[in-house]
């Protein structure tokens, strides 16, 4: 397929699972004429006709709502919620109805949704265009939550997940759309929702992030290198369910641990990670289990100077890097 951005990988699966199969539709808002805010759906609505790329009025419960219903009869239904700090009114829909479903009616039935929603921040969106959600959802048992990085994984794990037989929440970070470009597989390329990947392998500690942060940590890894410190990168890449074997398999080699996520420090996803570290590989540790996160502040200011102090930047990683190392 050659050299994409992920914006392109992203509607290239789209398009590629539409055509594969009819029962596959996309709605939300903007998504039609317009192809979204992003241009995530460029060009779908012309191919594929208003009947299956639905504009959806501004109600993301509703949105949801009816691509739960829809997927109970019989049709996978891609929605996308703009931006993912809207995406809190279709809570009820998306943990109460979806994510339980298959588990209320003892398997009798699914929901094969996938809700795609634009997350973070770095991109001056201030307090409603910069949040990231997926600590919420990852809580919820039944609802598969999977956060790609790079081009060929955002194109492999959304064909995955829009076949996958289970709500999945696929978060794309806005800055990593335009951000990288990679050669993307040909041919019907999948990859398996669950197992992490490791982007840079590393003897001194373990560092493990997610969406933009995994760019960010190898930035900081790559800092380090130079200063005779090697430092494991591992992408989780998907949340929930989450590679446990992958990221105690690092730390019993490097014997250190850190992890990076621009979500609040307190009750974000690194903690889980944390935990899952202490409980599992406490024998194998040659230091505390470091976080890097965004402060526990209400939102993401707009301006500059305070937007940078919110967000965890490369600099930022590799000085608590070089603290870990050095304990």
């Amino acid at each position: 397929m050659g050299e994409m951005r992920m914006i392109e990988a992203v509607r290239a699966a789209i398009t590629e699972e539409m055509e594969r199969d009819e029962r596959v539709l996309v709605m939300g808002e903007d998504v039609g004429r317009k192809g979204g805010v992003f241009g995530a759906t460029d060009g779908l609505y012309a191919r594929f006709g208003e009947s299956r790329v639905l504009d959806t009025p501004l109600a993301e419960s509703g949105i949801v709502g009816i691509a739960i219903g829809a997927a109970l009869n019989g049709l996978i239904p891609i929605a996308e919620i703009q931006f993912a700090d809207f995406i809190h009114p279709a809570f009820d829909q998306i943990v109460s109805e979806a994510a339980r479903t298959r588990y209320r009616t003892n398997g009798d039935y699914s929901v094969p949704i996938v809700i795609r929603a634009p997350f973070g921040g770095g991109v001056h969106g201030g307090l409603y265009h910069s949040q990231s959600i997926e600590a919420f959802y990852a809580h919820v048992p039944g609802l598969k939550v999977v956060v790609p990085s790079t081009p060929s994984d955002a194109h492999g794990l959304l064909k995955a997940a829009i076949r996958d037989p289970d709500p999945v929440l696929f978060l794309e970070h806005k800055k990593v759309y335009r951000l990288v470009t990679e050669e993307v597989p040909d041919g019907d390329h999948l990859l398996a929702i669950g197992p992490a990947a490791v982007r840079r392998e590393g003897t001194k500690l373990s560092c493990f992030a997610w969406g933009l942060m995994t760019h960010y940590c190898l930035q900081a890894a790559q800092e380090l290198e130079s200063e005779g410190v090697s430092v494991e990168v591992v992408d989780l890449r998907t949340l929930a369910p989450l590679d446990r074997d992958t990221i105690l398999e690092s730390v019993r080699r490097t014997g250190k641990a850190m992890v990076v996520h621009e979500d609040n420090l307190t009750g974000g996803f690194g903690a889980e990670v944390a935990a899952t570290i202490a409980h599992h590989a406490f024998d194998s540790l040659d230091g505390p289990v470091v976080r890097v996160a965004a402060p526990d502040v209400p939102g993401m200011p707009f301006n500059t100077p305070q937007e940078d102090f919110f967000m965890p930047s490369p600099d930022k990683i590799a000085e608590a890097m070089r603290q870990l190392a050095a304990y």
